[in-house]
This record gives structure tokens, sequence and C-alpha cells, in this order.
């Protein structure tokens, strides 16, 4: 499908923007920063029918749909089925698991924590619930904050040293991924990756949706990672 993407017509549905992010969803952004690195032309449009959802994002052209509850999401099935697919030469590596691992693994993993139980979901109203009625958006907001609490395996009984477990790992991806970048425009050199979309998407949406008294891990975000995430951005 990769020889018809200048004939096709391309549109990544995601939620709304908020935050001066194209999108606040910090599931959203990684596709949308995927595809303007893969330079892609696609249309952006926008779903809040179902603000829960976890179909959102998803990718269309034609009768073709790549939902994210799908084949490990939307990046991963756009990869699969040929869309674009900026990891094929690079997925041979031998680094490339364990940056995948650091970064898809570890600082969502961590981001997860913030957004829903170390913030106490101070973003999410706006991300998910603003159109929403208050009593709807609270029992939501309670829903997606129990289903968080399993996915990071957090009990009443744990929850202290899961908490320290995650900002540890966290911390550690930080400073691995620094010494990795150190002056380099992206984690293969001058090669862009889906990697790459999820660190720029996930320093972006620290930066401009978490307030930095609340995130513990603003301290590791050095002025030079934003540079890189500015120059980066410009050039897509």
């Amino acid at each position: 499908m990769e020889g018809d993407q200048e004939t096709n017509v391309y549109t990544l549905v995601a939620r709304k923007p908020s935050f001066d992010l194209p999108t606040a969803c910090p599931n959203c952004l990684p596709a949308y920063i995927y595809l303007k690195l893969a330079q892609l032309p696609f249309e952006l449009a926008f779903n809040s029918t179902f603000p829960d959802s976890d179909e959102l994002p998803y990718f269309e052209s034609d009768t073709y749909v790549a939902y994210n509850n799908e084949d490990g999401g939307v990046i991963e099935k756009l990869k699969k089925d040929g869309i674009v697919n900026l990891d094929s030469q690079l997925q041979s590596l031998s680094d490339y698991l364990s940056l995948k691992a650091l970064i898809v693994s570890w600082l969502e993993e961590a981001l997860t924590y913030e957004i829903w139980v170390g913030t106490e979901g101070i973003s999410t109203s706006k991300i998910y619930y603003s159109d929403l009625p208050w009593v709807i958006s609270k029992v939501l907001f309670y829903k997606q904050t129990y289903l968080a609490k399993n996915r990071l395996g957090i009990t009443k009984e744990n929850a202290e040293q899961r908490e320290k477990q995650i900002y540890k790992r966290a911390s550690e991806a930080y400073e691995a991924l620094s010494t990795r970048l150190g002056e380099q425009k992206f984690l293969f050199e001058d090669r862009p990756s889906s990697l790459d979309a999820f660190l720029l998407s996930h320093i972006l949406f620290i930066i401009q949706a978490l307030p930095v008294s609340s995130f513990k891990f603003h301290q590791y975000i050095s002025q030079l990672w934003v540079y890189q995430v500015e120059f980066s951005l410009r050039t897509i």
C-alpha cells in the first residue's frame, strides 16, 4: 500500500487538542508524531463521542481502518499492514528492542501512573471529559483510574513499593536515553523511528500537560532535550 500514498486520503482520528498540543491524548500524540516523522500527508480529525474508548486513535483511508486496540496499537498496525514503516531497517539492530523496552514499557508505565495516580487526574478532564456532565466525568475518571492501577499491578498492599519501582525505572530510562541521544537528532542518528515518536510525544506531554510541581521527572528533562524536541518538530 506504500505505493498508493500519493493517491489515498489518510485521516488520523484522535482526541481533541489542548495544552497547545495538536491532540492532548497521550495515546494519540505518538501516532500523530509518527505520521509527521514519516512525512505521510494526512488529515487530523477529532472524536469526542466515546471519551474513554480504547479504539482511539484510529487511522482510516477508504475502507481501511487501524484501531488503537488492535495488533499492538495504531503504529504497529500501520507497520504490519505496509502503510508506513519507519522501523523496517532498524528492528534487526541489537539495541532496538532494549530501547523499545525503555520507552514503550518503562516510560509509558511511568506516564500512566503519573496521569491517573501521581497527579490524581489533574490533566484528565481537559483530555477526556471536558464535554461531559460533572457526574459522568467523575464516574469515568474513577473507572479509568481503577483500570490503570490494575494494568500497573498496584494494590493497597504494594502501592508504595510499586511507586518507588516505577519512578526508579523511569529515572534509569531517562539517563540511558539521554546518553544515547547525546547531540543526535534521533535515537538512530539521523533516521527517525517509531521509538522517536513515542519519546518525543512523552516529553512533549510532560512539558505541556503536566504541572512542574506535580511531576517528579521534570528534573530529568534537561533543556537540551527540550531543544531537541523543538528542533525535531520544526523539521517534520
